[in-house]
């Protein structure tokens, strides 16, 4: 087989069927990166100097290959995927030719990569999945095509690769696309197109091949040339806004891309996730003001009147606007190194809108080979699951099948700003708009001054054996000797009741902290000083904690006492326990705790005796709590005792 002729185009002409993104992807040693390679090099898109270079690379990999072309090595780039002969990254790569341009990610084939295969699929139209004719389908096949229908994708190509070796049989081609129409119609994917190739050669890649003239259909250049990967785009007129663009006090425009529908001055939109309506003034482009405007396109928007609306909102059709909710199910693909804990906060972000968010429960885990739903309590990297999600604010949103753009989302965690999981919403729980905020004319403020306190949280955390309670002890007798109105929450103790199902997982440990965070809220709301004594070992949760309440209302309190100090005190024997093995996933030992980076307040418990660390932390709260309530706050920097 030879390559086409390169692609020739009048300056400034645009391909006839404009842009598809594909992706390339199947089970190791399938050939997904020789068959792009071949494709590059078919459509003249290998320059005669990389050609030269890819020859020499050629016979440097394959000293017996003689002037046979290795074509994988054009798009596995990374040494490691050179060495090991498989692809590790998602490699990018752009060509095009006389009827359209292409982007393609060449995926990678192990089960360790799924992250980056979901990566490449997440933009993708159309994928071309490689079976090896020698194998047939694999469990890595069901695994790519199940993430394919699950981000959305609803074409594919079979490339049944490696045909010469099994003598260019028709029946193996045959009996390999039959079953594997028959996974994708089971997957949700509806069209199915399939074809027999020979990568290194070239059969049936850029041109139909000589060798298998049973097959009579097209080839593959002539399946992505032609493919018609429109898909019905939402019909509602959908814009995120971006950012506020007010150059000046003479202009107000509000931009961002429109992901849905279409929007025509005059007409009368909402903005959510509130309320607000308006007319459509202007449609601003850098082109100059438009009458009109569709989907794809970035606008800016001119109202008739000012609202209150921002980066994140959502401008919609004041006739059908976008659902609103702050409960929903969702699929995740876990991106993680560290396992996905329910009730820990990350980040959400969707559109333009970021919002804390916690997982509240995973329904079940789906195995990515065979699609078996199993029982989950933590997801780990690369794993896939069906989740609730609880958001601390509402957002405006469409279901992903809908809308990927208002449908989509990732996660990122709260520490490190890494990105941990993508996400599809499903669709939202009917609680999450059945229960509302009811107004009490008896709030905080009230409970406060009646009882002439400001309320607070004093949250103690350190190791085992620190002397947190005790400590926390003290400081209780003494606001209360004073008047003040207060209660304790012991870790221990609230483990006799409302943590009495909690063990101490690492999922169990974020929801007890969890939940022992929302009752120390409620009682702060009833106007009390709360004192919370638990080890809390994870810094995501204190921080969580801390969240709830109003700036002033929570003060974190390190005792910082030795391990060396907590194991010679071992008031419980737990220590002891934990050593010899008898109990595991003890903080310290074989559990981390995780020190505060700037605590409010840091007691030095190591030298000191628990009752002169109490009375300097009570002279401390004197001035915070006594002030009326919302004019008292935290100095910026810790206070040492």
């Amino acid at each position: 087989m030879t390559p086409t002729e390169p692609a020739t185009e009048t300056p400034g002409a645009l391909p006839a069927k404009g842009l598809l993104r594909f992706i390339t992807c199947g089970s190791v040693d399938d050939g997904k990166s020789t068959l792009l390679g071949r494709l590059l090099y078919d459509v003249g898109m290998v320059p005669d100097d990389q050609l030269a270079a890819l020859a020499r690379d050629s016979r440097r990999q394959h000293d017996d290959a003689g002037d046979a072309l290795d074509f994988a090595l054009l798009t596995d780039g990374l040494d490691a995927e050179r060495e090991q002969g498989i692809t590790i990254d998602v490699a990018y790569r752009y060509f095009h030719t006389l009827r359209r341009s292409f982007i393609v990610a060449d995926c990678p084939g192990h089960e360790q990569y799924t992250r980056n295969m979901a990566t490449g699929a997440s933009n993708a139209e159309l994928a071309v999945v490689l079976v090896d004719a020698r194998k047939g389908l694999l469990p890595q096949t069901r695994r790519h095509t199940y993430i394919c229908g699950l981000l959305g994708i609803r074409q594919v190509v079979l490339a049944v690769n490696k045909m010469d070796l099994v003598g260019y049989d028709p029946a193996v081609y045959a009996a390999i696309a039959e079953e594997y129409r028959a996974l994708a119609k089971d997957l949700g994917i509806a069209h199915v197109e399939c074809l027999p190739v020979v990568a290194p050669t070239g059969d049936n890649v850029g041109a139909r091949s000589s060798r298998m003239s049973w097959y009579e259909g097209p080839s593959l250049l002539e399946l992505l040339e032609s493919a018609d990967v429109s898909v019905a785009r939402p019909a509602d007129f959908r814009m995120p806004v971006q950012w506020v663009n007010r150059p000046d006090q003479s202009f107000r425009g509000y931009a961002g891309t429109i992901c849905g529908g279409r929007v025509a001055c005059g007409d009368e939109i909402v903005v959510q996730p509130g309320a607000q309506r308006a007319r459509v003034e202007r449609i601003v482009t850098a082109n100059g003001d438009l009458q009109n405007a569709a989907d794809g396109q970035a606008v800016t928007l001119c109202l008739d009147r000012e609202i209150d609306a921002s980066r994140g909102d959502v401008i919609a059709d004041a006739l059908r606007p976008a659902p609103v909710a702050d409960q929903f199910n969702a699929h995740l693909v876990w991106m993680g190194d560290t396992v996905l804990l329910p009730n820990r906060t990350y980040w959400l972000k969707i559109g333009t809108r970021t919002v804390n968010a916690r997982v509240m429960s995973i329904k079940y885990k789906v195995d990515v080979n065979s699609q078996a739903r199993l029982a989950a309590r933590h997801l780990e990297l690369n794993e896939v699951g069906y989740c609730t999600i609880g958001l601390d604010d509402a957002i405006a949103f469409e279901a992903y099948a809908t809308n990927r753009t208002l449908g989509g989302f990732i996660l990122i965690d709260r520490q490190n700003n890494a990105t941990v999981a993508c996400g599809m919403l499903d669709y939202a729980l009917g609680r999450s708009s059945n229960v509302n905020w009811q107004h009490v004319d008896i709030d905080k403020t009230v409970r406060a001054t009646s009882k002439g306190q400001h309320p607070l949280c004093l949250w103690f955390t350190g190791l085992s054996g620190a002397g947190k309670s005790t400590i926390a002890n003290l400081v209780e007798r003494r606001l209360h000797a004073l008047g003040y109105h207060t209660y304790l929450l012991d870790g221990d103790n609230v483990r006799h009741g409302i943590n009495k199902d909690l063990g101490f997982t690492p999922e169990a440990r974020v929801e007890n902290i969890r939940r022992i965070a929302e009752v120390a809220h409620l009682m702060v709301d009833a106007g009390l000083i709360v004192l919370v004594s638990v080890i809390s070992p994870y810094r995501s949760e204190r921080r969580s904690a801390r969240e709830l309440f109003a700036q002033g209302e929570f003060m974190e309190v390190f005792v910082d006492t030795p391990l060396e100090e907590c194991e010679r005190r071992d008031p419980k024997g737990l220590y002891k326990k934990a050593r010899a093995g008898t109990i595991r996933n003890f903080t310290g030992i074989d559990a981390p705790y995780e020190r505060p980076e700037s605590p409010d307040v840091h007691l030095l418990a190591g030298g000191q005796h628990a009752e002169q660390l109490a009375e300097q932390l009570t002279r401390q709260l004197l001035p915070v709590i006594a002030a009326p309530h919302g004019e008292a706050e935290l100095d910026d920097g810790a206070i040492d005792a």
